[in-house]
């Protein structure tokens, strides 16, 4: 599944934990799942981090016009 926003990123996530905690799941869905959780995960992470970024640069651009 592609998803594109953080808040897409989070319900995936979400959904796949869903599907992990299913008791008849397999060994190799179990894995594959896992795996998809954590780059879901990783992008979602990334996107925060470039959140930050662009707060930061916002904060320092607008303190530069208050001075």
């Amino acid at each position: 599944m592609k998803t594109n926003t953080f808040e897409e990123k989070l319900t995936h996530s979400k959904s796949l934990l869903e599907k992990l905690m299913d008791p008849e799941i397999t060994l190799e869905e179990s894995i594959k799942l896992y795996e998809e959780g954590l780059k879901t995960i990783k992008e979602a992470q990334k996107m925060i981090e470039e959140a930050k970024l662009k707060v930061e640069t916002i904060e320092k651009s607008r303190s530069g016009v208050d001075s």
